[in-house]
This record gives C-alpha cells, sequence and structure tokens, in this order.
C-alpha cells in the first residue's frame, strides 16, 4: 500500500505564497508517477472553504482517491458541518479500509468549553484555552474502529499525541492506543500529524509518530521586511511568514509493519529562513524547522 502525504498546505490566495495550483499538480503528478493508492493530507488544506471551492473539487475529483483530515485553519471562515459538506468528507472523524491496512481520519479542531464540547467554528477557537482535543465520543469511537479493525491502523490527525504541547488530553489517547497494542499487537501501527510544520520521526511503545512538515511555508507572527514590498503587498501575510520554493510532501509506502517514506528536498524562498525572518528555528518542543522532508524505513 503506497500513499502520498502532505499536510498544512494553507491554500489561500492573496494571503499565503503557497504555490496555489502548482502544488496541487505537484501532489497528483507525483502521485501517479509512483503508484499510490490514494493521497491523503492531515490538515489546514486553505482557509476559506466557501471561496475556492474550485481547488477543492480539483483535489476531491482526482482519479486517485484523494482524502481529508480537519486541520484549524480549515474551519476559519465557516463551520465544521460546511467544511465537511464541502470536502465531501462522510463526517468529521472517520475510517476507511485499503490495502490491508485501516486508516483512521480524527478530528483533534475540538473546544472543551465548560463540560460542553463544541466543534471549530469561524475562528471560534482563537477565544477558548481548553482546545485541540478529542472529546468523549470521539474517544469511545476511536476505541471501537481500532478493536474492530482486522487490520493495523493508520491515524492521522492534525494535532498531536506524542508531542508535549500536542492535544489537551494526548494521555489518554496514548492509553488508549498502548492498550490496543497489548491486547492485539500492531493494533495501531503509526500516527499521523501535521498543525506543527516541523518533520520529526518518534518511535514509542511499537508505534511510529510522524509529525508531518508543512507543504508551503511556516508562520513567523513577527513582521519582517526580508520580502520586496511590492510582493508583501499583493500577498497580506507574506511579511509574516517564510516560504518554501517546492510544495513539501512525502511518499508512504506500507508493507507488513515496515513503513517506508520518500522525503525530499526545498530550498527557502529568497533565501529567506527564520534567523533571518528574526525569529528561532526551534518549536516549543525544541524540533527545528528545514525546508526538507526526511527518508526513513522503520520496522517495529
Amino acid at each position: 500500500m503506497k500513499f502520498l502525504l502532505f499536510s498544512d498546505l494553507h491554500y489561500s490566495p492573496g494571503r499565503f505564497k503557497t504555490l496555489e495550483w502548482e502544488a496541487l499538480h505537484t501532489f497528483q503528478r507525483r502521485a501517479e508517477e509512483t503508484g499510490c493508492d490514494m493521497i491523503i493530507h492531515a490538515g489546514d488544506f486553505c482557509h476559506r472553504p466557501l471561496e475556492v471551492t474550485d481547488y477543492i473539487d480539483a483535489y476531491n475529483s482526482f482519479h486517485i482517491p484523494s482524502y481529508h483530515c480537519l486541520g484549524n485553519h480549515d474551519m476559519d471562515t465557516c463551520s465544521t458541518e460546511e467544511t465537511v459538506r464541502l470536502y465531501n468528507m462522510p463526517s468529521d472523524y472517520y475510517f476507511f479500509d485499503k490495502g490491508g491496512y485501516r486508516f483512521i481520519v480524527l478530528n483533534t479542531s475540538y473546544i472543551k468549553d465548560g463540560e460542553n464540547y463544541i466543534t471549530y467554528s469561524s475562528s471560534n477557537y482563537f477565544q477558548y484555552p481548553e482546545k485541540d482535543l478529542l472529546p468523549p465520543h470521539e474517544i469511545e469511537w476511536l476505541k471501537k474502529a481500532i478493536d474492530s479493525s482486522e487490520y493495523p491502523c493508520i491515524l492521522i490527525s492534525h494535532a498531536a499525541f506524542d508531542r508535549v504541547n500536542g492535544i489537551r488530553n494526548r494521555e489518554e489517547v496514548l492509553d488508549l492506543i498502548n492498550k490496543a497494542n497489548e491486547k492485539k499487537p500492531y493494533s495501531v501501527l503509526m500516527c499521523i500529524n501535521g498543525h506543527y510544520h516541523r518533520d520529526h520521526l518518534g518511535i514509542s511503545n511499537g508505534v511510529i509518530f510522524y509529525d508531518m512538515n508543512a507543504a508551503s511555508q511556516d508562520w513567523i507572527g513577527v513582521v519582517h521586511d526580508c520580502f520586496p514590498k511590492e510582493e508583501c503587498d499583493e500577498i497580506l501575510n507574506l511579511s509574516r511568514t517564510i516560504a518554501f520554493n517546492d510544495p513539501l510532501h512525502a511518499i508512504v509506502t506500507l508493507e507488513g509493519t515496515t513503513v517506508t517514506v520518500e522525503g525530499m528536498n526545498s530550498s527557502y524562498y529568497m533565501g529567506v529562513d527564520r534567523k533571518k525572518a528574526g525569529a528561532s528555528n526551534f518549536d516549543g518542543n525544541g524540533r527545528p524547522l528545514y525546508p526538507s522532508v526526511q527518508s526513513f524505513k522503520v520496522t517495529v
């Protein structure tokens, strides 16, 4: 089983430098060339789904099956329900079996407000401190999805389970995964996430945790003057980001309990990295940013 993986494309014309249609065509062409069985992303496909339906439709209608996972920015300007409909997803979290594996696509974009769990909608998550978590009903669903599978499971989510600054209830999810694997080895083979714009591989208790790099750029936050003013005038957030010259992605091959990732190298747009832009190159987990995706082969 082979698939093309990307994350955090952040398609938003006039707001981010994301290589736009070139990026999508690159993913699709590469999936064809390498004989992929599917394409999937780990969230933050676009910021304004209601305004870019042509782009979404081009992804959804490709002849190689193409799947979505919800990220926080996919609901910046509309509700979870609207995004699910536009992305042609069966639900905000779901699973499917393909090529001898069960792919479980999770929605970590929930808010806890007192005892209530709320889905992200029109950027409401900015005002809540308790966010990026799996609600109890999704946890229960996940347990059943894993237990009922005759195949090893690949979990795909936007926020991470292995990071200290990952989902709020990460310990609960990790406990669920570990108990499933104690009961039946390789019940969960691999967890994939996006969100943090970093490239990192970790293995814990026989589970592969893969932090997928962003496809297009990284958010700096502070304003810098490293790019030409005329470009910054055309692209709203360019002066708060750094960008890559190529759309980052990976080809993932699954064979038994062996996972092989064929990564790639790119470079920074105009040579501007985080240091030149006046920011640290390390995130809260001490993971550096590089314009690349590592290659590896791991058997657990």
